[in-house]
Order: structure tokens, then sequence, then C-alpha cells
């Protein structure tokens, strides 16, 4: 059931009192919640030393390569359950931690977790038999998982991958997004509690109380980890990727939606906006900027414009440009570029219009606009709810620009049409790991749509939409000339 604004903001105050009484001592918004304890309950498999966190992780895995694969299901089917009774908990903490997104949006993120993670059904053994005897493949755990989670879907990120890797038989230990400490730590907590109900080790994940580039160093270089899973912006993708052990990375996109003239323009208005707007467009699949055909771009912005748009002029575009995007000059080079202002991220779009003088209600959901391919909003990731379109007059400058506005990061596109030719070409050109069509950008990783859900989705490595088989190694076993019975 939805809940509205009033009380999200009664919610958040509450979580704020809460988390304010557990030793706030820092004003400063990405440090100031608790990352040990919650409510008075101090949270299991949290350390100060990367070291003792990457021992305990150790520790966790050697107990669960014990376990039989019953046993293992046994933990994941209670991390379900916590999942789904403590869903609205760790959405509340979400928001009021990181300021971004919300509640009833995470909420729902936190459902499609627990439902639509694969468990250890997806480690299946391969057999092959011939004159020779019998081969089999099986899917074998690395040991210890090294992960680096975000501060857009934190704790998502962390019981989906918690889930994926313990099916595998691996332990974890995590560092989390320094500005989403407390609503990881949550996640982790409940994930060991759901291991100690189910007969698991007490600690099978661990993490950090203050992560920092420091311990990820550490991790990424300790003999222990075997494996490396990083969901992040580029910089911290291309460190994992750099450090010589097997890395499974999950980049940043920019996800364009194509709308031609054949398309059901009244669905594909609320489907773009649906799927825009949803947890303020923090979810890296959701759409960033579209490309409509001219002979039905004014009928889609109207029908936006009914499903919770607000749309706004050139100028008062080009004000919000200066307020979202931000110059940053590179240590290095010495060169200065556009970058997201991250105290815009994830907010509502009336709270994105108030800062350019426009006061709108709460129905008011994404702020779109008319511009051209090289303005700003299209090119940069925004992480807002904020649409740019494009005006095009046919599949081909679409496509053309479309796939330059992706920026061949390969992640996701979204296409409304009904003409079969024109989706084919444009997920032929595109290449990413996810295309959607006529449907919501979350259809992609399950929500309304078919297939498992993920939060770490793999691009710069290929493995795609991750599940439990993303995070094992193959492993052979040969018995020559026998055990053949045909």
């Amino acid at each position: 059931m939805a809940i509205s604004e009033s009380q999200v903001k009664a919610i958040v105050e509450r979580v704020l009192t809460d988390m304010g009484s557990q030793g706030v001592n820092n004003t400063n918004n990405s440090n100031k919640y608790s990352s040990t304890q919650y409510n008075g309950r101090k949270f299991v498999g949290v350390f100060s030393d990367m070291n003792e966190a990457i021992s305990a992780a150790d520790k966790g895995y050697k107990a669960i390569r014990s376990m039989s694969v019953a046993q293992r299901e046994k933990i994941i089917t209670q991390i379900r359950k916590f999942t789904r009774e403590e869903a609205e908990i760790m959405a509340q903490i979400g928001v009021a931690e990181t300021g971004m997104g919300k509640v009833e949006h995470k909420r729902l993120k936190h459902i499609l977790v627990a439902d639509k993670t694969p468990g250890t059904e997806d480690i299946v053994t391969q057999a092959k038999t011939g004159d020779d005897g019998l081969t089999l493949i099986e899917m074998a755990p690395f040991g210890v998982v090294g992960a680096i989670t975000p501060s857009t879907n934190p704790s998502e990120t962390v019981i989906c991958n918690s889930m994926g890797m313990i099916a595998a038989g691996n332990g974890v230990v995590f560092n989390p997004h320094p500005n989403a400490i407390a609503t990881s730590n949550y996640a982790v907590d409940l994930v060991n509690r759901a291991s100690k109900v189910a007969g698991g080790p007490d600690i099978l994940v661990a993490s950090m109380d203050k992560p920092t580039m420091e311990s990820a160093s550490i991790m990424q270089s300790h003999p222990l980890i075997k494996l490396l899973v990083c969901t992040g912006g580029p910089g911290v993708v291309r460190a994992v990727l750099s450090s010589g052990k097997k890395a499974i990375g999950a980049g940043a996109g920019n996800p364009p939606v194509i709308v031609d003239d054949t398309a059901d323009i009244k669905k594909a208005a609320k489907d773009i906006i649906d799927g825009c707007t949803f947890d303020n467009n923090l979810p890296c699949i959701a759409e960033k900027e579209v490309f409509a055909f001219n002979n039905i771009k004014e009928e889609l912005i109207n029908n936006m414009k009914k499903n919770g748009a607000y749309e706004i002029t050139d100028l008062q575009a080009q004000k919000l440009a200066e307020i979202v995007l931000v110059d940053v000059t590179d240590k290095k080079t010495g060169k200065t570029k556009k970058t997201v202002n991250r105290k815009c991220v994830g907010k509502d779009a009336s709270v994105l219009l108030d800062m350019i003088g426009v006061n709108v209600g709460q129905e008011v959901r994404c702020i779109i606009c008319r511009t051209d391919f090289n303005h700003l909003f299209v090119q940069n990731e925004l992480m807002m709810p904020i649409l740019p379109i494009v005006g095009v007059d046919n599949i081909d400058e679409a496509i053309d620009l479309a796939v330059k506005a992706e920026h061949g990061c390969r992640h996701t596109a979204h296409m409304h049409s009904k003409n079969v030719d024109n989706l084919t070409r444009f997920a032929k050109a595109v290449e990413t790991t996810i295309f959607v069509k006529n449907a919501p950008s979350y259809a992609g990783i399950g929500f309304g749509g078919e297939g498992h859900t993920t939060f770490t989705i793999a691009g710069p490595t290929g493995e795609g939409i991750t599940s439990a088989k993303s995070f094992t190694r193959l492993r052979r076993c040969v018995m020559s000339e026998n055990f053949r019975i045909i």
C-alpha cells in the first residue's frame, strides 16, 4: 500500500531521531548516522579494520563450504523473509541517510530483491558422457568475495549480492559507499541474523564501520580475496578492474529511449514517466533521455504532462543545468568538465524546480524539456527526474543519436514501437546489456517483466544480469572409461 508524502516526512523524522540518539557526532550528512547499530541493536559483522573483516568473512566461507546446498538454501530463505519484513525500515533509513529517492519505491525494490533474486537453483552441474567415460563441470565458489556497493541502491545491492554469493558458497566482505554506511550495514546485519536463525555461521558476511579508499585498497590486494565485485561509478570500477584479480564490474550508463510513430503514444508516455521517476531516477537502468519522432512528439509530451510531467522553458532548463551540473577540474590533466551535483541526485522534481523558483505540488513527478542532442541533460547521466526530449525525423536519425548518447556504456536502452524492424535495428546497433521494449525501464530487472532481478548489472565485464552462477568458477571432474550406463 502506498504511503503519503506527509507519512514519508514523519517516517524520515522518526528515523533521524532514532539514528541521532545512537551517537551522532558529525554534521556531515554522509557520516552522521550510526554505522554500527540501529534502535539499540548492535550490528553483527561490522568491523573497524578491513583485515579483521576479511578474516571473519573467511571463517564464514569455511563454515558454509562444509554445509549442504539445502542448508545454504535455508539461509537464503530466511534472508528473503527478513528482507520482506524489514523492507520499509531499510527504505526509511536509505532515504534518511542519503537524502535520495522515495521510501515507497525503495520498499518495492527490497521486495523485488526478496522475491526475484535467484538462490541455489541457479547453480547447475553440467555432465558430458561418451565412449571415454563421464565428465562433470561444476560451479564452485571462489572463496571470499570483496564487494563495493553504491549509495543509490545500498541495502538492495548488499542483500541481492549476498544471496547470490552465498548460494554459490562464498563468504563476502563489503566496502560500502561512504554516503550509505548505516543503510548498507543494516543489510549486512540482516544477512547475518538470517544466517544464525537458519543454523549458519554467526558472521557470514562482513563490512566496515568507516569504509575508505584505504580499506578498499586493502580489500583489493588481500590474498584471501579471490573475486572482486564492484557496483558503482566509472572510477571505482576502473580501480577494481586494474587490481589484477578476477573482477566483475557494474558501471554507469545513460539509457536512451526511442519513441517512433507506430508506438502506443499514451502508454509510451506513462511508461517513460513511470520508469524515469521510479526512486527519483536512481536506478542505473532508468530512462535518461528521449528521442521522439517529430510527427508524434507533441502528442507524447502532452500525454507525459497528464502523467505528472512539468515542462520547463529553454531559459529554465539553462538555469537548472547550472545548478544540477557543476564544473570539476581534473587534478592530473588540469581540464575542467561538467559533473553531477551530488546534492541534487535523487531529489524530488518539486525540490529541483524550487531551486529555479518554480513552485509545484507533489503531483509533479518529472521535469521535461525540449532540447537538442548536444544539451548537457542529454550528454550527462543525471540520476534525477529530469528528462530531455530530442525531436528526430526518422528511425535512422533516432538510432544514430541514441547510440551516441549511450556513450558506449552498453548498459540499458529502451524503445516504444510496434515496428519489429525498427526494434531489431536499434537493439543490434546499441548493443546494451538490457533492452526494454514497450515497458517502463524497471521491467528490465524483473519488476513487471519476466526474469530474475539484480542491482549489479555487469556490462563492462560481460556477466550481464548477475546471479549466483556469476560468482562461481568452473571445475571439471573426469572419470575415464567408466560410469557411462548406456
